[in-house]
């Protein structure tokens, strides 16, 4: 379904490329030896290399370059044997050395493209135009002090893969199914961590609006947008902000924009740079990449399963559907307890355990499944006394509330309070009976023709037995009484 814009003058259509900036997970900074972990107290994290001293020579780190390149395999996009580096030239306060080294004409990683799919089932490919490494700034930070800024360099440094989509993205909603896969993609592989909330993952979004048929007109580029839900409001507020200057008879100019969102607005923040403004020449400290093409295809040979293959293979292996398999692949943690749990049980039920009560009882606690007080073995084992018919669906969940409290195992609580279903015949026809004699009116009524009835009885036959008689041999003696 095509996204417009309804202006004075009739529908506009979007036009949106997003640049994700996405930091390396490394143990050690793109070009010095110092630590890339993230928090730590300000400026503890910083190498002479970092703070910009004079003399001093960036060395090339192996496993960022290893990373970029895992990544450019896992967007199914060219890795380029030789790259080069840049010196992209500008003054900030966080910059020590008064320019940050990129990569621009000669990237590492060149076209690829990311399949999304959207709320109506539909799938589309979002090109990608490059991956470059760069290293990151510092951090300004003006809440220290009532009148003077600080400068915490211990990001300075840090390896980013900078990932440029074509400007293929035509809605909100593609922008967000867009970020969420690209960051799906980036954790399977293990090359960013993708918190948004962190800085660790953050998007410019470039905007412009067109009529149909006409070539693009001026862009904006809205910076540092750092949550998904933020880059689909921004890309809206300025494409109706956009559409509005048009129609009044004026025209964009192309600059660089802030979103707030508490306004639910963006401000213009200086005017566009183009690249001739950046003074990009070859960093003459850096020698050309060259990488070979055997250690290519090893990376390759050790990629993980990535999103897509596994979401096939969980349809075409355990016969979920495609909306599950969906939902189960959408984190490698969540992948892998399915699989667990799923191993050698009854991979419909497991799916349906899994996103129903274990994933509810995730989201009511708080918790993830890395510190669920149920592991993926515990809940296959309940599985497996529902399976072999120790307790029913009913009994099940109460089961699994007690788990989830006292984190002991079903087994242990099955046979602590006595909840094994009764598949005892006799017990069950004396039940059947007993209700049958107490409800003389219904029986009348249902043998009159209300054959609604029969889930009545039922669900009388399984509270008088407290919930514990075997559903299936309930219903049974059922039938043949009635």
């Amino acid at each position: 379904m095509t996204y417009l814009i309804e202006g004075r003058d009739g529908p506009w259509e979007l036009v949106v490329g997003l640049e994700v900036h996405a930091q390396v997970i490394s143990q050690s900074k793109l070009f010095s030896g110092a630590s890339a972990s993230y928090g730590g107290e300000p400026n503890t994290h910083v190498s002479l290399v970092d703070a910009g001293f004079p003399g001093m020579l960036p060395v090339i780190n192996r496993e960022c370059v290893a990373q970029a390149v895992r990544t450019g395999l896992g967007l199914k996009a060219r890795v380029n044997l030789e790259s080069r580096f840049d010196r992209k030239n500008y003054f900030y306060a966080d910059l020590p050395t008064g320019y940050q080294i990129s990569q621009f004409t000669h990237p590492i990683i060149g076209e690829g493209a990311i399949e999304i799919e959207l709320a109506d089932g539909s799938t589309r490919m979002i090109g990608i135009t490059r991956l470059h490494l760069e290293q990151d700034a510092g951090k300004s930070m003006h809440d220290q002090d009532p009148v003077r800024s600080f400068i915490d360099l211990n990001r300075a440094g840090v390896a980013l893969m900078e990932i440029v989509s074509e400007p293929d993205i035509r809605s909100p909603e593609e922008a967000g199914a867009y970020l969420r896969k690209l960051r799906m993609i980036l954790r399977y592989l293990g090359t960013c961590d993708g918190n948004m909330e962190e800085g660790s993952m953050r998007a410019d979004v470039n905007v412009s609006v067109r009529k149909a048929g006409e070539p693009f007109r001026t862009r904006c580029e809205i910076k540092n947008v750092n949550s998904i839900r933020y880059v689909m409001q921004a890309i809206e507020v300025e494409a109706v902000r956009q559409v509005e200057i048009w129609e009044s008879g004026g025209s964009v100019d192309q600059e660089t924009r802030l979103f707030d969102p508490a306004r639910s607005e963006t401000r213009s923040l200086r005017s566009k740079e183009d690249a001739h403004d950046y003074r990009y020449f070859p960093d003459p400290d850096l020698l050309p990449l060259v990488i070979e093409e055997a250690w290519v295809q090893d990376l390759a040979a050790h990629l993980p399963e990535l999103p897509d293959a596994k979401r096939q293979r969980f349809q075409d292996e355990y016969g979920i559907p495609r909306y599950d398999a969906g939902v189960l692949v959408a984190e490698q943690a969540t992948a892998d307890f399915y699989e667990t749990v799923a191993r050698g049980r009854d991979p419909r039920l497991a799916a349906n355990w899994v996103i129903g009560d274990f994933f509810a009882a995730l989201n009511r606690t708080g918790r993830t499944i890395q510190d669920s007080p149920i592991s993926a073995d515990a809940l296959g084992g309940m599985l497996d006394l529902i399976t072999d018919g120790t307790i029913n669906g009913k009994i099940a969940k109460d089961v699994f509330e007690e788990m989830l409290e006292s984190g002991e195992s079903a087994a242990e609580i099955v046979e602590r309070k006595g909840l094994r279903q009764v598949t005892d015949t006799g017990a069950i026809d004396a039940a059947v009976q007993a209700v049958l004699d107490k409800n003389p009116d219904k029986l009348a009524e249902y043998r009159s023709g209300k054959d609604k009835l029969f889930g009545f009885f039922v669900g009388q036959v399984m509270k008088a037995m407290a919930g514990k008689g075997n559903p299936a041999l309930v219903n049974e003696a059922l039938k043949k009484v009635l």
